[in-house]
């Protein structure tokens, strides 16, 4: 038996179903930032919908912004982290990953 760590859904009416859902969850997270002004919490969620979308440059903006509304943001700096060392840019995932590191006292094995 072969495992899997992602399931694709393929096209037709259940991936449209899927995809539509997907934008309409970024819709309504764009209201909420412009209804509510600067929400680390929205701007978060928009970034984790982003880096699941694939979208990670848009991620990194969406998380970056929501670390300017709270810089104390520990799971916000840990999910840059991880993206910048995806975007192969260590500089900013390392400044992260310390940052998450003071902020929860984690340290590494």
């Amino acid at each position: 038996m072969t495992e899997f760590d992602v399931i694709v859904v393929g096209g037709g009416s259940a991936g449209s179903a899927v995809a539509g859902r997907l934008a309409e969850a970024e819709r309504a997270y764009l209201e909420g930032i412009e209804a509510c002004g600067e929400d680390a919490l929205l701007r978060y969620n928009l970034g984790v919908l982003l880096a699941d979308l694939g979208r990670r440059e848009d991620a990194a903006a969406a998380y970056e912004a929501a670390l300017r509304a709270r810089p104390g943001f520990a799971d916000c700096h840990y999910n840059l982290a991880l993206l910048y060392e995806e975007l192969e840019r260590p500089r900013e995932a390392i400044r992260h990953m310390a940052r998450y590191r003071r902020l929860t006292g984690v340290q590494p094995d």
